[in-house]
This record gives C-alpha cells, structure tokens and sequence, in this order.
C-alpha cells in the first residue's frame, strides 16, 4: 500500500463504545490503543481514553478515531479530519508540504513515540489533514 485515505473521527469520551458499534455494522478488525499505553499516567482522566483507533474491515474500508483529550477543544459537527497514511513517504511528505501551504500547522510532520513519521495540518481551505508515514 502506498498510501490510503479514510476518515477520522473524533468523539468526547465514547470513541470505544462508537468503534465497537461500527466493527458490530461492518465486520473487521478494531485495534484500539489509549493514551496510558502511550505515556499518560495512570490515574490521569484520559489514560483510558482512546488515543487511537482502526477498524479495517474485510471489504478494504479503514475508520480511524480517537477521544478528545480534556483539554482539548471538541465542538459536535466539527469531528471529522482526513487521515492519509501508508508507506511511501515521498509520496506523503509531498502530499503534506501541498496540504499545508497557505495553512497551519497543528503538530509539525516528525517522528513520532510509536515509530512512524505524523503530522496535523489544516489546509488553507479549513480541512484538516493528518498524515502519517510507516517505519520512516
């Protein structure tokens, strides 16, 4: 796979129970990981949140979520981003700079504490965009 898009959906607080629901209407294989298992300390009230989530289902289709964090925003009608992923990273790397131009930067596109290359960016359009590049 060179690169996949699909979307990602954000939730305050039930990202489990709504993953768990589309696995039960699409079929698959739901991984999902929180926040603790990547470094929040236990006891912190996201630790149990979701930090991500992936359904990919046996017909090719990939839904990605994850809860908001606390002190983060969430605004219901505003909790879709475009998820592009694979492991062509010259193909991604290009896809963000023409993404983010003329846009910003919410998280720069640099190795992350799961081993891959991600990145946030909202483009000049309103759109906001997440790349992330396998094993780079």
């Amino acid at each position: 796979m060179a690169a996949r898009l699909n979307p990602y959906l954000g939730f305050r607080d039930n990202a489990r129970e709504a993953m768990e629901f589309y696995r039960e209407v699409f079929g698959g294989n739901l991984t999902v990981n929180t926040f603790g298992e990547f470094g929040t300390p236990e006891g912190s009230p996201d630790a149990d949140k979701v930090m991500h989530a992936m359904l990919e289902t046996d017909s090719g289709m990939a839904l990605m979520a994850s809860d908001t964090p606390a002190e983060m925003p969430y605004n219901p009608g505003n909790t879709i981003t475009i998820s592009l992923s694979g492991d062509d990273g010259d193909l991604l790397r290009g896809y963000w700079r023409k993404l983010s131009e003329g846009g910003s930067v919410t998280m720069p596109l640099e190795k992350q504490m799961w081993g891959d290359e991600f990145g946030m960016c909202t483009d000049r359009f309103g759109i906001p965009w997440m790349v992330n590049i396998a094993g780079s």
